[in-house]
């Protein structure tokens, strides 16, 4: 059992999520950290549902691209979480996860939008772009 990649869900509104490690613990632990907060203002379905409370935020080792953390503050936190428990996982790189497409129009694509948070000014992005 991997205990690294429990997802740690409180279901309060707006729902709390988390995986792995913090901020705190990665650095720590020797990880040269490298964080990405994206606020849920920039998530396309968030707008649309007109409710913009919250944000992720991932930790990765800025050495290897790594993810080793994530914590979200949105609704359908505890459905997002999943998606970055499987990062962490299987040793996907945020640069990995910022190429894929992911579904428009839905929570879980903040997770890609942050992870493009790491290189890029997300605020200056359309809607579909890389």
């Amino acid at each position: 059992m991997d205990l690294r990649v429990v997802p740690r869900v409180t279901f309060t509104d707006p729902g709390i999520a988390s995986v792995g490690l913090t901020e705190a613990q990665a650095g720590e632990r020797g990880v040269d950290v490298a964080v990405a907060t994206l606020p849920m203002t920039h998530v396309p379905r968030a707008l649309a549902a007109r409710d913009t409370r919250g944000l992720v935020k991932l930790v990765a080792d800025a050495k290897t691209n790594l993810l080793v953390g994530a914590h979200v503050l949105a609704p359908e936190a505890g459905e997002m979480i999943q998606a970055a428990a499987m990062m962490i996982r299987f040793d996907l790189r945020v640069d990995q996860i910022a190429a894929m497409l992911h579904p428009y129009l839905t929570n879980a694509e903040a997770l890609k939008l942050a992870c493009l948070a790491f290189t890029k000014d997300v605020e200056k992005l359309s809607c579909c772009a890389a």
